[in-house]
Formats: structure tokens, C-alpha cells, sequence
């Protein structure tokens, strides 16, 4: 039987509409892809930078913090520790692989839920795999409100006294 090139032959009008169809159906694929494409090439070029503002906010007043106080703000990623020295603050962010720690207050502890480190509430590692403490932000007393600053780190035991 010989080959037959049926490409040649005369179509009828249901396959012209079938291939029409067809063209037309890989035309809109090959349309959606190229737009889909060109929404995640616009997106990769254009920055994706968020502004965090300059990092000062308002805590409170001193009197409203008792002693022994471990205030929270997971999404400021802070602690402020009312000390028997004074105020000081802290930062959330472990310093093994940048995990968000939280505080267990009925032990008193800072833990990083990723690896396992553990901290005191001064900042110091109790066991790792961090082997550096947490980094200690300025707090100052600012019309008789605590202002915390995460973009100004301060020495390791610097504290508030009010």
C-alpha cells in the first residue's frame, strides 16, 4: 500500500473547522504561557524591597511593666525585659539561622522552635547550637514612654535604669 500525503488532498469543511479549532486552541495556549512569562519576568526585575520604617516604636510606660516582665512583640521581633538592673531589650531573631524565637515564661527562657537554641531572658545562649547571644537594641525613656530602636544595637549589658 502506498504512502498517501493526505496533507495534499482536499479537506472538507468539518476538518478545516476541526484544524481552525485546533490552531486556535494551541495559538491560546502559547498566548497565556507568553503572558504568564512575561508577569514573572516583571516581577523578578522589580524590587521587592519592604519598608520597615526606621525601626523606633513606642513600648509603654516604664510603671506599667512590673518587674520580672517579659513584653513580646513577635511582630516587631523584640523582647523588652524588665530586669532587677533595669530595661533593656532584646532581639527576637535567633543567631544560629535568623528563626524568630519565643519566650516560655513559666521557665523563664527565650527557645528558637528551628534548631532547638535556648537562650536566658539577658540574651545568652543556655545551649545551641546558636553560640552567640541575642543582639541588645537601644531603649530609651522618650516623654516618660519606652522607645525601642532595632536598628541601633547596643553593648551586651546595657540597661535602662529608670
Amino acid at each position: 500500500m502506498p504512502f498517501v500525503d493526505d496533507l495534499r488532498l482536499p479537506c472538507d469543511e468539518d476538518e478545516l473547522e476541526r484544524r481552525r479549532f485546533l490552531a486556535l486552541l494551541g495559538s491560546g495556549a502559547l498566548g497565556l504561557t507568553a503572558a504568564g512569562t512575561a508577569v514573572v519576568v516583571a516581577r523578578y526585575l522589580e524590587p521587592d524591597v519592604l519598608d520597615e520604617g526606621d525601626g523606633r516604636f513606642e513600648v509603654g510606660r516604664p510603671d506599667a511593666l512590673p518587674l520580672g516582665t517579659v513584653l513580646v512583640s513577635r511582630a516587631r521581633k523584640v523582647y523588652v525585659v524588665h530586669g532587677p538592673r533595669g530595661f533593656y531589650a532584646l532581639s527576637a531573631v535567633c543567631t544560629h539561622l535568623g528563626c524568630v524565637t519565643g519566650h516560655e515564661p513559666g521557665q523563664d527562657r527565650i527557645v528558637c522552635p528551628c534548631h532547638g537554641s535556648t537562650f536566658d531572658v539577658t540574651g545568652r545562649v543556655t545551649s545551641g547550637p546558636a553560640t552567640t547571644r541575642l543582639r541588645r537594641l537601644s531603649l530609651t525613656l522618650r516623654r516618660g514612654v519606652l522607645v525601642v530602636d532595632t536598628g541601633q544595637p547596643v553593648g551586651d549589658d546595657t540597661v535602662l535604669e529608670v
